[in-house]
């Protein structure tokens, strides 16, 4: 359910079908996978440090927010009309001037919360044209592993030097991120290009909205999340709750991400799962029921397995939602239609930090944290008696299409 997270990988590739524009991509998209998750880290930590509030920790998923609805579908329009390698390298010239911000204001003592939220938002903003690019140009075969270093090098960097080098760190990451994009050769969609015009943004939304399987894979991961979403308040139970300090924060924030590459291995080692909807349904559950044992955790190594755990859950559904998006969009509409995948995530993402953080503010992060993965629950229930094509989707019987 995380950002991300689609599987192509197959073991028997050879270096003929591994050109240099895969690796150049590869490593663009770890590097700025792992400076994404880095920056979440180290601002959550920061603005924590600052206010010491749940609320404030709320907000920076409602920032993260406001700009993505439109901005990702003008990005994913952009995606199947324009150049995706040009659309990339100009969101991560925006990206670096912000880490760069950050870092040069936290070294001279003038952060605070409003420039980080400012900077939230122009890197949210950026992000929305940035992710509909990378996801329609070539899955991400790499970015579990990303994902779990940022937060854990986030940990370290701030418990051994501070939160401005973390900033600075990130930076770096996506200047290598540039770096490996300027050489890189972009083919354009299968099928040619579309022109970039409005009504390219409604049939993106009248397809996902009239296909069954897709509407009901991004609904269930979006509601699931909103409740079931733990992360915005890992800086609380890292410092209040478990009293970790920073580099067991790290190593919280982490695991979650290492769950999710252990259960890349695993996929990668089986057979594709074919009885993807079920197969969805269970791991979301799964999801839930880790959420809440990671809510009540008061031993540090317990919590550290219950949000591996979620990890793997979530790992496994992202790899069937989006290998049930993928399989079931064509090819000219595949910009647009991870355009609303990606406002489906940022806002199951965004939303949930801001609901976390909202009702630990009124209660207290245990109370937000159990009832979410409850709420979870619920929503699994919901959705497999509401859309009973996902409770019976198997990939061996996808079609392009409506359905």
């Amino acid at each position: 359910m995380a950002v991300g997270g689609e599987r192509a990988d197959e073991p028997s590739l050879g270096r003929s079908t591994l050109p240099r524009d895969f690796w150049l991509y590869l490593a663009s998209r770890f590097c700025t996978a792992t400076g994404s998750t880095l920056l979440r880290a180290a601002v959550a930590w920061h603005v924590y440090a600052l206010s010491h509030s749940a609320f404030h920790l709320g907000l920076i998923g409602l920032v993260q927010f406001l700009p993505a609805p439109a901005l990702s579908l003008v990005g994913g329009a952009l995606a199947d009309a324009r150049d995706r390698r040009r659309i990339m390298m100009t969101a991560q010239v925006v990206l670096l001037a912000c880490a760069t911000a950050l870092c040069m204001a936290t070294r001279a003592a003038a952060a605070s919360l409003p420039l980080l939220y400012g900077i939230v938002v122009l890197a949210a903003g950026a992000a929305a044209f940035d992710n509909p690019a990378r996801a329609s140009l070539l899955p991400a075969t790499n970015q579990a592993l990303a994902f779990a270093s940022g937060p854990a090098v986030a940990g370290l960097v701030i418990g051994a030097a501070g939160v401005g080098m973390a900033y600075g760190l990130d930076a770096a990451l996506i200047a290598v991120s540039l770096a490996a994009l300027t050489p890189l050769r972009c083919p354009p969609p299968v099928g040619g290009r579309v022109g970039f015009r409005l009504q390219s943004i409604r049939d993106g939304l009248a397809f996902v909205w009239r296909h069954e399987v897709i509407l009901g894979c991004m609904t269930l991961d979006m509601f699931a999340v909103i409740f079931g979403g733990a992360t915005a308040l890992l800086p609380i139970y890292a410092t209040a709750i478990l009293h970790v300090g920073a580099r067991g924060y790290g190593l919280l924030a982490s695991s979650f991400e290492l769950g999710a590459l252990v259960a890349s291995a695993a996929l990668i080692a089986r057979r594709p799962i074919t009885r993807a909807g079920p197969a969805l349904l269970v791991t979301v559950g799964l999801y839930g029921v880790a959420t809440i044992v990671f809510g009540v955790s008061r031993w540090f190594p317990l919590s550290v397995v219950a949000y591996a755990a979620a990890g793997m859950a979530d790992q496994v559904s992202v790899v069937l939602r989006n290998t049930a998006i993928q399989l079931s969009t064509p090819d000219p509409l595949r910009g647009r239609v991870s355009a609303v995948n990606m406002i489906f995530i940022g806002a199951s993402n965004q939303l949930g930090a801001a609901e976390s953080g909202f009702v630990a503010a009124l209660t207290n992060a245990t109370f937000s944290v159990v009832t979410g993965g409850l709420g979870c629950l619920l929503v699994v229930a919901i959705v497999a008696a509401r859309w009973p094509r996902l409770r019976r989707y198997r990939t061996d019987e996808a079609v392009s299409g409506p359905r």
